[in-house]
């Protein structure tokens, strides 16, 4: 258990709690303290505490009422007990009463908040609820979010919420409050298309845990709930030997049309590929995370265009954006609630501006310009800041590096690298920056070198299997992977990876195609490819890495086909579901008619 910490429950005062200064706070309490000018005496639970009518009346509309009542019966000698408040809990209330200041503990906090909501002061109620909220947990989401259905707490409800929704698996598989979550609760959770659940078959292995607390009560709720689990997209393998033949399923007729309709499904098609939003049994959840894909260039121009992938719809969706610019060979990083499109070259000029992306709003800002003309930069973010390095200013290849500070908007100049070059990659791996590949300006590069910031120096690594300008780098699986590129003659399809620790470059399965100035990103535990060149014709195509299973597989082609394209994923937005494929309101599932399976 943590220990008491003091929170401050004067920010943002309303009604009748006025902030004090801390001066009178201190007087007051040694007035009250010392018994000295005290008018009241508060009882709970047999104890005495000594108050002062107006500074208790000046925080809680409960003593106001209670000391003002013209109806109320005479207090002998000024005695107020207060009934259901342990004597400690109200202690504490009474120190913030004139101190402004509440010592919560994990262990005090539940009591405070229920007394602080029943003696109506709303301080105390906010510094519960901070404290709460800066401390939700797997182990405590489901208790917090089920406390707060009792009191009227709308953010920390929706700040649990947000939580449990986020972080089901790992709630539902080690939280011991999980399976006290009642019917309604779990139904409403099982519903929600924001649930984070990578795999369907989580899901029910999560309604089995819940069931399998109390069987016996609980298989009466099955079917209902079983209705919330998104069979059709379940490996049909794991469906016939996990789901349709599970014994509580096959004693349960109620649960008979929708595992029906399921195999109809399966009979119809491979069920990973019938992602129908109409359809509640297939309609995939909101994801997580998106990746996006940020100008480029497209049609003999660059493009202004910015495109959103939606991993679990398996979809493409355009993102209007107010303030668009065309722009190719930038690089994009997202720090924060923010996207930064650094440099680039829109056909006549090469930047060395800034743009910043407000996620919540799609709009475009400028930030502060960099100290270099960057097109074909590498950009990386490591720590809060942005680093761009290399590039092509119109006249020359570039070395130089500098970093962003979004705190202070500027940027200030680093070690250069060991030598000049354009069209490389960067990444970012255990604290450190890694660039590969790319151009001199004579030609492609085999090279590769890592800067540590904390020396502000750069080390050569050994050289890649062979030259890759255009080249993509990400850091996936803890290596850095070089994909595709152009050798000097060829586009590439193969890959290779880093290895920090044992300094080494080992050949890695090859991509579906060859391209060069692609968009690359790791998304939900998979490399992304996006766009790009393939040695023809500029490219829609996109595909995925899966590191677990060693194979490459195809993903929705992008609607725009583009180029010297940068791609970035954005998580953690409150309205990450703008981003997404959109989902219409859910339906009831629509089954077929077994009604002879209840007889």
């Amino acid at each position: 258990m943590d220990g008491p910490q003091e929170v401050d429950g004067a920010e943002q005062e309303v009604g009748l709690e006025r902030a004090m200064s801390a001066t009178t706070c201190d007087v007051f309490n040694e007035l009250r303290l010392g018994g000295q000018l005290c008018d009241a005496v508060i009882e709970a639970e047999g104890r005495r505490f000594n108050a002062h009518k107006n500074i208790l009346c000046g925080c809680s509309p409960y003593f106001r009422a209670l000391f003002t009542s013209a109806g109320a019966p005479p207090r002998p000698a000024g005695v107020y007990p207060i009934p259901g408040v342990a004597a400690d809990t109200m202690q504490l209330l009474l120190e913030y009463a004139y101190t402004r200041r509440l010592a919560v503990s994990a262990d005090t906090v539940e009591a405070l908040l229920v007394a602080a909501d029943y003696l109506s002061v709303p301080g105390a109620v906010r510094a519960c609820c901070r404290y709460l909220g800066a401390r939700l947990s797997v182990a405590n989401v489901v208790g917090v979010w089920r406390l707060t259905a009792h009191y009227p707490l709308p953010r920390l409800r929706r700040l649990a919420y947000g939580f449990l929704l986020r972080c089901f698996e790992e709630v539902a598989r080690a939280s011991e409050e999980f399976p006290e979550l009642a019917p309604g609760e779990l139904e409403r959770l099982l519903g929600e298309d924001g649930l984070n659940a990578a795999r369907e078959e989580a899901v029910f292995e999560a309604l089995l845990r819940w069931v399998s607390h109390d069987e016996e009560g609980r298989r009466g709720h099955l079917a209902q709930l079983l209705l919330k689990v998104r069979m059709g997209l379940m490996d049909p393998e794991y469906f016939l030997s996990r789901v349709e033949s599970h014994p509580l399923v096959r004693r349960d007729a109620r649960c008979s049309p929708a595992v029906t309709a399921v195999l109809r499904l399966i009979g119809a098609c491979d069920a990973s590929a019938c992602l129908d939003v109409l359809n509640p049994l297939t309609r995939p959840r909101l994801p997580p995370a998106v990746l996006l894909a940020v100008g480029g260039w497209s049609g003999g121009a660059p493009t202004g265009s910015v495109e959103s992938y939606d991993a679990r719809a398996d979809r493409w969706v355009g993102v209007p954006v107010e303030g668009e610019e065309p722009r190719a060979y930038h690089g994009v990083v997202v720090l924060g609630d923010a996207l930064y499109c650094v440099g680039g070259f829109d056909g006549v000029q090469y930047f060395n501006s800034v743009r910043r992306f407000d996620l919540a709003a799609c709009r475009w800002r400028p930030a502060a310009p960099m100290h270099a003309r960057r097109c074909y930069v590498s950009v990386a973010a490591l720590d809060g800041c942005v680093y761009a390095m290399g590039g092509y200013d119109g006249h020359e290849r570039l070395s130089s590096l500098e970093r962003y500070r979004p705190h202070g908007n500027q940027w200030t100049p680093l070690a250069a690298m060991s030598e000049a070059r354009s069209d490389a990659s960067a990444t970012t791996l255990h604290g450190k920056v890694y660039i590969c590949g790319g151009f001199n300006g004579s030609v492609c590069l085999e090279s590769a070198e890592c800067y540590d910031p904390r020396a502000d120096q750069w080390t050569l690594l050994p050289p890649m299997g062979g030259p890759r300008s255009g080249v993509g780098v990400a850091a996936y699986r803890d290596q850095v992977y070089a994909l595709g590129g152009f050798d000097g003659v060829d586009r590439l399809l193969s890959v290779e990876a880093f290895s920090p620790g044992a300094a080494v470059w080992c050949a890695a399965p090859a991509m579906l195609g060859p391209r060069s100035n692609f968009g690359v990103e790791v998304l939900e535990g998979r490399l992304y490819v996006a766009g790009g060149f393939n040695g023809h014709s500029t490219s829609f195509s996109a595909e995925r890495y899966d590191g677990a299973t060693g194979a490459w597989s195809a993903v929705r082609d992008m609607a725009v086909h583009r180029s010297a394209l940068s791609c970035c994923v954005v998580t953690g937005l409150a309205d990450l579901a703008q981003y997404a494929f959109p989902r219409p309101p859910q339906a009831p599932p629509a089954l077929p008619d077994t009604r002879e399976d209840f007889d």
